[in-house]
Parts: structure tokens; sequence; C-alpha cells
């Protein structure tokens, strides 16, 4: 049975046809209303973007989403988990500041912000799953504690995973900093060869791992936690990873933790996907680099499987930027995530999600 997606483009033929007015009519005909009761704590899952980055949605965009959810009786609140590794979003104290300076104040978005995990990341419910990496997986305590749950996804391309969606956006986002060691069991690989000794890969690494030995960057494995962040900053490309074992493992154990994050939230979770400037890479960085194709318009649905697959589709029927990080299959029809980062599969996520149970590959996009 085919999941309904909701889509609304970004092209806007008359002052009713606003962005803002988009969003309300993709709640109301996603049936987002129907996941609230009166009093519900909402929890209003977004990315408030790294310190210097500015692909995050907006938080004008999430303002009316926080007003639909107010108007249904409930209790919304904008929210995240602080990170992995180190950067603006390593503590409450700076995540807060952060989502502050990115407008995502009350005056602006029209909700509090809090941290779902704590000061430090120790805030966590352990939720039972038993699928077959986990028994059970480290959610942050106040995303498990909320009643209702409204998942906002900038979807955009990532060097692992391939793209970053609902899917992505739920596991990762909505695990503490031990729930995200959990799921990152790669560990990168120096390729000395190519190594030239200019220490960016030290610089970045939280655990302090990286080291010079004769002029070479050396990782210490017992001390990695495969964030990642090593592989994102090198510029001579010396840092790699095992695709063809690790990756599809850290995909299946990435959508376990997804399936974990909505549990005891049956008929409660709404998806909204915003294909709006989709950037190669995730707003993780302390930078957004151009998109790789035009804007397409926002999604909606109930099916956070069907709503990534609907999302990944309708990407790869564009023309792709030549002027952009796309190094190939720019044409319709083609893989434009792999056309950034070649050895990835991010379908994969889609793939492991519907084997598990969390959703329905198959859809019937409705434009409203």
């Amino acid at each position: 049975m085919r999941s309904p997606v909701y889509f609304a483009s970004v092209r806007a033929y008359s002052e009713k046809e606003s962005t803002a007015r988009k969003i309300e009519r993709l709640f109301d005909c996603a049936g987002f209303s129907g996941l609230i009761a009166p009093r519900d704590m909402t929890a209003i899952k977004l990315h408030f973007g790294e310190k210097g980055n500015d692909g995050f949605i907006s938080p004008v965009y999430v303002r009316e989403m926080v007003e639909k959810v107010r108007a249904c009786g409930g209790l919304p609140f904008l929210t995240d988990a602080n990170t992995l590794y180190l950067g603006s979003r390593s503590n409450a104290v700076d995540h807060i500041t952060t989502a502050i300076l990115h407008g995502f104040d009350f005056a602006v978005a029209g909700a509090p912000v809090i941290v779902a995990d704590g000061l430090t990341g120790k805030n966590i419910r352990k939720v039972t799953i038993r699928k077959k990496h986990f028994s059970e997986v480290s959610i942050a305590g106040d995303i498990a504690s909320a009643d209702s749950l409204i998942v906002l996804s900038h979807f955009k391309g990532h060097i692992v995973s391939g793209f970053g969606g609902a899917l992505k956006n739920l596991a990762m986002g909505c695990a503490p900093p031990e729930g995200k060691r959990a799921q990152h069991n790669a560990r990168p690989f120096t390729i000395p060869e190519k190594c030239t000794a200019c220490a960016a890969c030290m610089k970045v690494c939280p655990t302090r791992a990286i080291v010079m030995k004769k002029k070479k960057s050396a990782i210490d494995h017992e001390r990695c936690i495969g964030c990642f962040e090593c592989m994102h900053v090198c510029p001579e490309h010396a840092i790699d990873i095992d695709w063809e074992t690790e990756i599809p493992q850290f995909m299946e154990r990435m959508i376990e933790y997804a399936y974990g994050a909505v549990q005891g939230k049956e008929q409660k979770v709404g998806f909204m996907n915003f294909l709006i400037r989709i950037t190669p890479d995730c707003d993780c960085f302390p930078f957004s680099d151009a998109p790789i194709v035009p804007d397409i318009g926002i999604l909606a649905s109930k099916d956070p499987v069907a709503i990534d697959a609907a999302s990944f589709d309708l990407v790869n029927q564009q023309q792709g930027f030549k002027d952009s990080l796309l190094t190939s299959h720019h044409h319709k029809g083609s893989d434009k995530f792999t056309g950034v980062h070649a050895q990835t599969d991010g379908y994969r996520q889609v793939r492991y999600a519907e084997e598990i149970g969390m959703g329905c590959s198959s859809y019937n996009l409705i434009k409203i």
C-alpha cells in the first residue's frame, strides 16, 4: 500500500501562495492536527545549524509550524540534541546561543528552545527496540518524554550517509552524544602518501585521537569515536573509511536509532522535508556550499520512509548545477548524491527502514 506524501512547489503564482501559507496547507492536508491532543507537549525537531552555516530551515517557516501546533492546543517547543564533535552545539549553553543567533528565539520562532539531552548530553532515555544491531538505544530524554513529535528536515547531501532527511534527523538528531557514538561504528584511517602534515585533522578531533608520526597524521582507533570530522576538513582527501564493510553497518545502526526515536509515539509523529537550498553537505558544517540542484518545494507525510523516498526521487529528477560540488550525474534522473560523494548509497537508509517496519518506500505524491 502506498503512503501519501503531500507536496507544495516553491513556485508561487499569487499572494495566496506564499511559503508560509503552503506550510499551513501541508499541515492540514497531511492530517497533522490529528497527531496533537490538547496540552500535548509537542517537540518540533529541527537542526539549528552550526555556527557559520546558513543552510538550515528558516525560523520564519518554523514559526508557521509552531502556530499550527498551538492552534491544535499543543504546547510546542523547538529541540535538538547535543553534538558528538566539537563545535558550537556540543553543550546546551553553546547550542541555545547558536540557535538564538540563527533566529530561533521566541520573538521570531514563537516557541522556547529546549536542548533535549540536557546541559552536557546526560539526559537520556533507554528505549528497547530488539533489532539486529541494538537491543536498546539511547534517546534524548526530552524528545522521548514529549507527547507528540513534528520532524522538520532540511533535505541535503552527506559525506557518509549520502543524504540527510527525515530518517537521519530522527536517528542522529534525537540521540545524545552517547547514542551518536553508538551509531558511528566506522573508524577512519589515513593515507600517508596523500598527507601533507597540515594538521587540520588534529585541530578538529574531539578526542585527540590524531597525532603526527614522521610528519604524517595517524589515528588512534582506541580513542577515535568515528565522528568523521577529520574527513570533512582534510584538504588532501588523505583520510578515508572502509566503505564496503563498515558503512553498510553504520547506515543500519543509524536507522535502528531512528526506529527507537519514534517508539511510544505511534500515530503521534509527522514529518516535513524542505527541499530548498539543497546543499552537498550537512548543516553541521560551519559553512554552507552552493546548492547542487534548483529549489523544489516542501513535502509532508506521516511516513518517514515515504517522505525520504519521495525527496530522493524529486532531487534526482532535477538538472544538476555544474557550478557546484556536483562533479557528475548532472542530467535528470541520475543520483545527484553519488555525484557529490561517489561512494555513498543514501537509498540504503530507505531500504533498511522499510525492512524493519518504519514505513513504505512506495508513495503517492499529492500536489497541493
